[in-house]
């Protein structure tokens, strides 16, 4: 009977997807210095922070092709989104620092959105489960179920939320340089007037999301109290 090559950690670090990732950790830390140290350059900025939004679909497709799917991939999928959502929302705090409300409102988004999927990976991970598997999720609420079932959906939410993120942030630089950018900010406008629902809804679904995984935590303790 033929058996299994032995997999090294060195290898897991080196698979396809994981490397695709490493260069999204590169082009969102990039995006953010260009945000922070150069605004004049955030046509630049902007690029590559879509561009690394864009890799998460490339890594996830990478894997599957080349079977390389690893718990280690996940983890650093997860991170570097949550990680380039974080810190677009504080670009968004200082751009739009003027109007306190609107830097609490990105403030919160950011403890709502970490907060929400650290405990939905822990509370799955405590299950031995993966967050996004049918299993994962059983009992769950409804919505989060659903999420996470529904690709559509799944996509209509997080690509709504960060082009929401995306274009307040083009917006508020069209706005400072001018003139010169009138139809760039027309632009992010009416962009936004698509996109502000499925940002809306995502903020919902990661309320959802965080109630749903403390009452699986509190759920599990209590199981094992009963043992």
């Amino acid at each position: 009977m033929a058996t299994k090559a032995s997999t090294t950690a060195g290898e897991v670090l080196l698979y396809i997807p994981n490397l695709i990732g490493y260069l999204r950790v590169v082009l969102t830390l990039t995006s953010l210095a260009l945000m922070f140290c150069a605004p004049e350059m955030w046509i630049a900025a902007v690029l590559c922070y879509v561009s690394s939004f864009v890799g998460d679909l490339f890594d996830g497709l990478a894997a599957r092709k080349f079977d390389q799917c690893s718990t280690f991939g996940g983890l650093l999928d997860m991170v570097t989104d949550r990680c380039s959502t974080a810190g677009l929302l504080c670009v968004l705090s200082r751009e739009y620092g003027e109007e306190p409300l609107l830097a609490l409102l990105f403030t919160m988004l950011i403890i709502l959105d970490i907060s929400s999927h650290w405990c939905q990976m822990y509370s799955t991970t405590s299950l031995r489960q993966h967050h996004k598997s049918a299993d994962g999720n059983k009992g769950r609420f409804f919505l989060v179920r659903w999420y996470y079932a529904s690709y559509p959906f799944f996509g209509y939410c997080c690509v709504g939320a960060e082009f929401t993120y995306v274009a307040l942030y083009v917006l508020a630089r069209a706005t400072a340089e001018g003139g010169g950018y009138d139809a760039t900010k027309a632009f992010a406008e009416y962009f936004l007037m698509a996109s502000v629902p499925a940002c809306a809804v995502k903020q919902v679904v990661n309320v959802s999301q965080l109630c749903s995984s403390c009452y699986a935590v509190a759920e599990f303790d209590a199981k094992q109290k009963q043992q």
